[in-house]
């Protein structure tokens, strides 16, 4: 068995330029409201690939063999928005004041749980 190792890169590669589009990269646009919204997205790819034959001289026996593979690593960076002639880029790591907030609520009603419990005890005192 001949394994064409040109043929397998070409196709590998074929996959990974399919899956890595543009279309990939800045999403399928969308409508909220008056705006208009593109995600953007980081694609990173990958592939590699090899083969090998050999003799056996104690068997006599042949062998070839090869095999190729791709990965794919997909991101979202954030949303390009558009309103009138407008346009600007919202990140999607970016904490936003509201974000932070939520993220504190939790700590926020502990703490207020604790005071509450003091002010009991004292008040049992």
């Amino acid at each position: 068995m001949d394994i064409k190792i040109d043929e397998l890169l070409d196709k590998v590669a074929g996959h990974v330029k399919t899956l890595a589009s543009t279309d990939t990269v800045l999403g399928d646009e969308f409508k909220i409201g008056e705006f208009t919204c593109r995600p953007v997205i980081r694609v990173g790819t990958g592939f590699g690939s090899g083969s090998g034959s050999g003799d056996d001289p104690r068997s006599k026996a042949k062998g070839s063999g090869g095999g190729a593979g791709a990965g794919i690593g997909v991101q979202p960076l954030g949303f390009l928005t558009a309103r009138g002639g407008e346009i600007s880029f919202i990140p999607v790591d970016k904490k936003t004041a509201l974000s932070t907030l939520f993220e504190k609520v939790p700590d926020l009603v502990e703490k207020m749980a604790e005071m509450k419990n003091r002010q009991k005890e004292k008040e049992e005192k």
